[in-house]
């Protein structure tokens, strides 16, 4: 990533489609660390060029405070794509990143930085955008290393569930929950009793994006998790993305953005620890010693203080 494009904190990545000024206003004044205004999937064919004139609109009218702005435009080869990309980066000076759908290889992201870095030069852009890389296919994330080296202005990868599971011809009402169908029997017990024992169908997909991505620098975003009123269900998904090494994940409703934000911060407890190794670590350099154990009984060095 370039020096250009700093990472920033994306615990929550909130969704808002480009079609109610309502929904605009109330994502500027939303807990997000950062917001994409949708012109994909959220918008329908007849409206798409009103969504880019809205989002155009509350990007440059809106108060977006500190939080990155991105905006999903619709895939390059549609007949929209391409004149999004110029007409946002070449009219927004708000903008922060592209959101690219469905990127599939290297190549969909070389395309968007052409389109990018001539629409920075018809709008005499003094600070550059950057562009996010939406893994959603079966082909995405069979090149997903190949796409997280694929430009210096690439600052995040976006996992894509809804659209994965369909490329692998599965349907399921809940996007980002486990499926009941992908589970096996235990052998049975003395009694004869045998368990469940579910697995995670998103395992391998999501472990493959967050490791290109913390490899190349880049921001790793887990995808959303659509039953909204499902709390605990959202809870465990979040937790789930986090020791895969995710950095945060997509959020479709503003009800869901407190409890992704905790998980994604750092627990008092945490906080607590990471202090006492920090201390510990200190009295033990000072003394020429490079591992020291904390009040547990484990063992510190080095690792723990550049966690």
């Amino acid at each position: 990533m370039s020096p250009d494009h700093p990472r920033t904190r994306e615990r929550t990545l909130l969704a808002v489609p480009a079609t109610t000024a309502r929904f605009l206003e109330k994502a500027a004044q939303s807990a997000a660390d950062a917001v994409f205004l949708d012109l994909e999937d959220a918008v329908t064919p007849e409206f798409k060029q009103q969504a880019r004139a809205l989002a155009i609109q509350a990007l440059n009218e809106l108060d977006w405070g500190a939080r990155k702005v991105a905006v999903r435009v619709n895939g390059l080869d549609t007949s929209w794509g391409c004149r999004e990309i110029l007409d946002l980066v070449e009219s927004c000076p708000r903008l922060d990143s592209i959101l690219v759908p469905k990127c599939s290889s290297a190549d969909d992201v070389r395309a968007a930085e052409v389109l990018v870095r001539a629409a920075e030069k018809a709008g005499g852009r003094e600070r550059p955008v950057r562009i996010d890389a939406l893994i959603e296919t079966a082909r995405g994330v069979a090149h997903v290393e190949a796409i997280a080296a694929a430009s210096e202005r690439l600052g995040a990868l976006v996992f894509g569930a809804g659209d994965y599971q369909r490329d692998l011809g599965k349907f399921q009402r809940v996007v980002g929950a486990p499926s009941a169908d992908y589970a096996v029997l235990t052998d049975a017990d003395p009694d004869g009793h045998r368990q469940v024992h579910w697995n995670d169908q998103w395992h391998f997909a999501m472990a493959r994006i967050a490791n290109a991505a913390r490899a190349y620098g880049l921001t790793p975003v887990d995808g959303p998790f659509t039953a909204i009123k499902d709390a605990e269900g959202l809870r465990a998904a979040a937790r789930r993305a986090l020791a895969l090494g995710f950095a945060g994940k997509m959020a479709i409703h503003p009800d869901q953005l407190a409890t992704i934000t905790e998980v994604f911060s750092p627990s008092p407890e945490q906080v607590v620890w990471a202090r006492e190794v920090l201390q510990l670590m200190a009295e033990a350099s000072s003394s020429g010693k490079g591992a020291v154990k904390d009040a547990r009984g484990d063992m510190l060095d080095i690792m723990h203080v550049n966690l």
